[in-house]
């Protein structure tokens, strides 16, 4: 997987002025980083060539020249879509259609560009052992652990979500190492997200985080962080793009998981299906 580009955008909120220079100058000229030398893009971005190096690292990169593999792999790829587009007050219906739907298709593709497979793995294998889950989230990440207890639940994974903060912080003491915890933030600052993620942690149960690519504060409470990518920019409107790729994220773990254990999921979900059909 590439995502050289999408992993500098997403953390150009948290990296130094002088970082963000040589960032900039990445996501405007990528096909020009490919054959430049540090030296060569610390003149022409305006960056030194420390923050050439720290940029890498900041991004999660071994080096320069996987920096610079990653974002070739990119290039090849752009024709796979056009990019995010911001919603203006003079765009037609039909327009709002197509950038909307488009945005979230991109959210999903960069997503896939930095989500690490070992970590789904290892996720999934704690899911499997676990003796109860719950799922952490305030405002539209709540909606995103209702969903995933909801799924869970279907497959007979003792699950927990909680509408009321109060009670997310309650159960959060209560949590033991046969637990696991998934929080769910896309800024990964949330405050009672990272408090109930925080008591788990010290109680020994297990972490898993979903969060915007970088180093964030819930990340930073992770045994096992998973990223996403979206287009939370100028409009802010209802975390629409984070909010698709959240759910693929705990689609895709709830998937697996079920895959695992096969025939027992299917018989569980006929017998889901059973009982709410009978009370339509």
């Amino acid at each position: 997987m590439n995502g050289g580009l999408v992993r500098l955008r997403e953390i150009m909120n948290d990296i130094t002025p002088s970082e963000r220079k040589v960032a900039d100058y990445i996501l405007a000229n990528p096909q020009d980083l490919v054959t430049m030398s540090v030296a060569e893009l610390s003149w022409h971005s305006g960056g030194s060539q420390a923050a050439v190096i720290r940029l890498c690292k900041s991004a999660g990169f071994k080096g320069y020249q996987e920096l610079k593999l990653k974002v070739a792999g990119d290039l090849q790829q752009q024709g796979e879509g056009g990019g995010y587009q911001e919603i203006n007050p003079t765009d037609s219906i039909e327009r709002i259609i197509e950038n909307v739907s488009n945005n979230n298709i991109q959210s999903i593709r960069d997503t896939l560009k930095i989500l690490n497979p070992d970590h789904i793995t290892k996720a999934v294998e704690a899911l499997l052992r676990a003796s109860r889950i719950y799922f952490y989230g305030i405002g539209a990440s709540n909606l995103i652990a209702v969903d995933a207890q909801h799924k869970f639940m279907r497959i007979n994974k003792t699950s927990f979500s909680f509408d009321d903060p109060h009670m997310q912080l309650v159960s959060s003491v209560m949590l033991s190492k046969d637990d696991v915890v998934v929080g769910i933030s896309y800024s990964g600052e949330s405050v009672t997200t990272l408090e109930c993620v925080r008591k788990a942690r010290e109680l020994g149960a297990t972490t898993i985080t979903i969060t915007r690519y970088g180093n964030t504060s819930l990340s930073q409470l992770a045994d096992i962080p998973l990223f996403i990518s979206s287009t939370e920019n100028e409009i802010r409107s209802g975390a629409t793009s984070s909010r698709i790729t959240q759910l693929n994220v705990i689609d895709i773990l709830y998937l697996c998981v079920a895959s695992r254990e096969y025939d027992k999921s299917v018989a569980y979900l006929e017998k889901s299906r059973s009982i709410v059909k009978r009370l339509r």
